[in-house]
């Protein structure tokens, strides 16, 4: 058969050529494979080698001499001038004298080297160039060639002929190799292979031996008398097709068990058959070698030392856990019968017996333990009627009667007065315990109360617990005066017996009489401890912490008592009167939040805060005329002040009292001109529609203070409403001069060009003002939605690529970024967001209107109160959730998520700004200001 012959055979290989290479062999490497051999005088590629190594010979001892760490001391290394090659002292120690001579050498050599450098230099580049020239590298000497491949035309390129296979046909079409499952009777003929026969089949010698005989059978008994079975004879492995008869014979017997012998019809009842399996089940979860030995070694520790109880318990409880009931209850007796006297080994055999049987073991381990409390309790425990029990705890109380344990068993289960009357005689019996003390106290009368406690107090003179309890016992008969001195002498009284006072165990009694309702003995106990230990310079960091911790437990009466002792202290702390006044405001009354800021802005004048929330507590509660003259008692204090002038110009532009606000906002700025005061009055004619009073205002200030970008936004504002672009244009601009790093300019100016149709111009303006504001989430996120809003989805996604470089940490990019992707990847997208921003609360935000988006709806409630909490000053995360409880909750979380944020008063939030600094809802109130950005939202996510 004539084949075609290949055009490459007979010819030489090129330079470098691996036989198949190309299909992935790995051939031999040869010396022109890594180049021609160096003399040890080449200099080496690297041409900033240091001195030492600029040779090949220099980097082979080199080399050689990491190796090899000893000297090497031989005559032949040794030279009549230099010595020996290596250093004799170097496994000496190396001292400092070693290293300052080193230093100098080293100073010397680099001076020397530096003189000859450029010499050298110049020298060692010529000899690497003269070396290339004469030895160059395989891929230069194939430069040529590649400079030539550009010249190759497509033709060409396609006429090269393809490089065949030239493996043989075996190795180019192997066979793919075919599993079969083998039968069970090929393995049941071939089974018999590995048997010996000690006899000759009769047949063998009739045929002459031609004919070879049937295997006999699985059963062929091995000789030497084993039995038939499940085990082949020879080889001792499984019989795959008894296995398989003996399933089907277990199968048929099970079925014909529970079918019915007329109908053929199931009559299984499948609980009962379930219940039955489970009682099947071991309920030890040990193995039965274990078990065997584990009941091996209790029988010998039994038979060693049978007066050892534990030995019995233990030998009981292994029998119980095996199932073995009965004789666990045979051991567990005959363990009382050894060791009478343990009461562990009676309980045992009490817990073991059924009830009758319980009882008579109870009745027997009384007669051999009188004293025993635990075997009296077991025996009351053992009874079920009533009569019966205190009979049984009556009885034990004759033979144990100072056991407090049996006197309150027993005192529980009489009527009050019979246990008035029983607890008399147990504080006769144990004097020591205190809650039998207490627990008489509660069922006296007052007189008597007194008299018990004043009792206790003698007996247990070492007891706060007595002391407490008689200052709330005079609370509640109110004789709120003593309590003061009761724990002042309970205080006194403890030290003197040598107690030491621990202050927070007193905190802890005192939030106890908090939430029993005892006020007087929780403020009381607050005033006396709250100052013991600490030292002057952390008592207002301390007590702080402490009220705090006190909110937390819901003891709010013990922080109010904190907090008033930290202001008889510290009556001057603007900071404590500012936290006390938070914590009336959000857990007291509205009552005794005016009286303690009264009483705060007497002792801290100057505080402003102090007297704006006194201000707007009473315009809250509609008291306008009370608001107007808090605050004129506040410019009393504070003239000039520029929070208190606008707060007073916010209450009247409230009530609608303009002229009186324009007033105001005249005189505040004449006497206290700040840029805040011409905004509010530039917006206070605004919103009253006066455009030509506001312009002119807002360019008076704007000569004042033209740094401060609001003015210059609001005139821009101003200008476009009256749709003057314009001028709206060139005040941004004008504004974007002075103020250059103000976002929210740049954003006005941009959405101000997108609006007229210049997209390019925003654009533009947009990359500017990220030139001249690296790293500003606020500007990348406006410049994916510009694009994502010209319907350039590819160009957004990029740009959002960009942003996520710049600024890998920005909450607000990553919440963005979710809702980019399409809906599959969004759920990826969010866990990258959560490990790059946990705690940022437009993140959570995102991953909350995910679960939303995805009818997701407990974990997407859950996550919206996450975000709240990280953040309440978001509006745009209060709106979200009012709009998801509209759509999905009922009317009572609608109000709770509106309440919430009506107190959380939020100010930020892209969507809630948009709303509520529209001037057409510049009175609105927060609720209403939650219900339109609600409105606006879309679910389009």
């Amino acid at each position: 058969m004539n084949k075609k012959k290949k055009p490459f055979l007979g010819m030489p290989a090129p330079l470098g050529y691996v036989p198949g290479l190309g299909r992935g062999a790995t051939g031999f490497t040869t010396r022109s494979d890594i180049g021609p051999a160096r003399d040890a005088n080449d200099p080496v590629d690297d041409r900033h080698a240091p001195p030492g190594k600029r040779t090949v010979g220099d980097q082979m001892k080199k080399s050689q001499a990491a190796d090899d760490d000893d000297e090497d001391l031989n005559d032949t290394n040794y030279d009549e001038f230099n010595g020996y090659a290596g250093s004799l002292f170097s496994s000496g120690p190396y001292e400092k004298d070693d290293e300052e001579a080193d230093a100098i050498y080293a100073a010397l050599d680099k001076r020397m080297d530096e003189r000859r450098k450029e010499r050298r230099e110049q020298r060692e580049k010529e000899e690497i160039e003269k070396y290339r020239m004469e030895r160059p590298k395989i891929q230069q000497q194939f430069s040529d060639l590649k400079r030539k491949l550009a010249e190759v035309t497509e033709e060409e390129w396609l006429s090269i002929p393809e490089v065949g296979d030239a493996r043989n046909k075996r190795q180019r079409h192997p066979r793919y190799e075919k599993l079969t499952p083998v039968p069970d009777s090929f393995f049941a003929k071939h089974l018999q292979t590995g048997e010996n026969h000690t006899s000759v089949d009769p047949r063998q010698t009739q045929f002459g031996g031609l004919n070879t005989p049937y295997p006999g059978g699985l059963n062929t008994p091995y000789p030497g008398g084993m039995t038939p079975g499940l085990m082949t004879p020879g080889t001792g492995e499984l019989d795959m097709r008894k296995i398989g008869q003996a399933r089907n014979t277990l199968m048929d017997m099970r079925l014909s068990q529970v079918s019915d012998s007329v109908s053929g019809q199931t009559v299984v009842d499948p609980k009962g058959y379930l219940t039955d399996l489970n009682s099947m089940i071991p309920t030890h979860g040990g193995d039965i070698n274990d078990i065997k030995k584990a009941r091996l070694l209790l029988k010998s520790v039994r038979e060693t030392n049978p007066h050892h109880p534990p030995a019995w318990i233990a030998s009981a409880r292994l029998e119980e856990v095996t199932g073995k009931l009965q004789v666990a209850r045979n051991l567990i007796m005959k363990g009382t019968e050894m060791c009478p006297k343990s009461e562990d080994v009676w309980l045992e055999a009490a817990r073991l017996q059924p009830g009758d049987t319980a009882k008579a073991v109870v009745a027997q381990a009384v007669r051999h333990l009188p004293q025993s409390v635990r075997i009296y309790i077991r025996a009351a425990e053992l009874e079920t009627d009533i009569r019966a029990k205190k009979r049984v705890l009556r009885k034990a109380l004759e033979h144990v009667p100072n056991s407090v344990r049996l006197w309150k068993a027993a005192v529980e289960l009489e009527e009050p007065e019979d246990a008035r009357i029983m607890l008399s005689r147990a504080v006769e019996c144990c004097p020591t315990s205190v809650e039998l003390w207490l627990a008489l106290a509660r069922l006296e009368t007052y007189e008597n109360a007194r008299k018990v406690l004043n009792k206790a107090r003698e007996n247990i003179p070492t007891d706060r617990h007595i002391w407490i309890t008689a200052a709330k016992l005079e609370e509640a008969n109110g004789n709120t005066q003593m309590v003061e001195k009761i724990i002042d002498r309970a205080i006194t009284s403890l030290r003197a017996n040598g107690v030491e006072i621990n202050r927070e165990q007193w905190i802890q009694d005192a939030e106890e009489c908090d939430k029993a309702g005892s006020v007087a003995t929780c403020q009381a106990v607050m005033r006396a401890v709250i100052g013991i230990g600490i030292e002057e310079e952390d008592r207002k960091h301390t007590w702080m912490e402490d009220a705090d911790s006190c909110v937390a437990h819901n003891a709010l009466e013990c922080a109010r008592a904190i907090y008033a002792y930290a202001l008889q202290v510290f009556p001057s702390k603007k900071s404590v009167w500012l936290r006390a006044a938070y914590f009336e405001k959000n857990h007291g009354t509205r009552e005794s939040l005016e009286a303690l800021l009264q009483r705060a802005v007497a002792h801290c004048p100057k505080a402003e805060v102090l007297w704006l929330m006194g201000a707007k507590s009473k315009w809250l509660a509609g008291d306008v005329p009370a608001a107007r003259s808090i605050l004129a008692l506040a410019f009393q204090a504070n003239p000039n002040s520029e929070e208190i002038w606008l707060a007073a110009v916010k209450l009247e532009s409230e009530n609608n009292e303009y002229e009186r606000a324009r007033r105001l906002l005249a005189k505040a700025r004449s006497s206290a001109p700040t840029a805040r005061v011409f905004m509010k009055s530039v917006k206070l004619e605004w919103v009253l529609g006066n455009i030509a009073a506001a312009q002119e205002l807002c360019e008076e200030a704007l000569k004042h203070y033209e740094d401060f970008p609001k003015l210059w936004m609001m005139k821009g504002q101003i200008e476009e409403q009256e749709e003057l672009m314009e001028k709206a244009r060139e005040a941004y601009n004008q504004g974007l001069k002075k103020c250059p790093h103000s976002t929210p300019l740049w954003l006005l100016l941009s959405r101000l060009e997108e609006k007229v149709g210049q997209l390019t111009r925003a654009r533009a303006i947009l990359e500017k003002s990220r030139l001249k504001n690296p790293k500003n989430p606020g500007l990348w996120l406006e410049s994916v939605r510009l694009e994502y809003r010209a319907g350039l989805k590819n160009i957004a996604n990029t740009l959002m690529a960009k942003a996520l470089q710049e600024c890998p940490n920005s909450g607000v990019l990553w919440s963005e970024a979710i809702f980019l992707e399409a809906r599959p990847q969004r759920k990826t997208k969010s866990v990258d967001a959560l490990k790059k921003c946990e705690h940022d609360p437009h993140v959570l935000l995102a991953v909350a209107k995910l679960f939303w988006s995805e009818r997701k709806i407990t974990k997407a409630r859950e996550w919206f109160h996450r975000t709240v909490k990280i953040d309440s000053d978001l509006g745009d995360a209060w709106a979200f959730f009012y709009k998801f409880e509209l759509q999905h909750g009922t009317e009572e979380q609608r109000e709770e998520v509106r309440r919430r944020c009506e107190n959380a008063e939020p100010r930020h939030g892209e969507l809630w700004c948009a709303v509520s600094k529209d001037i057409a809802n510049w009175q609105r109130k927060i609720g209403e200001i939650l219900v339109l950005v609600a409105a606006h939202i879309k679910n389009t996510f």
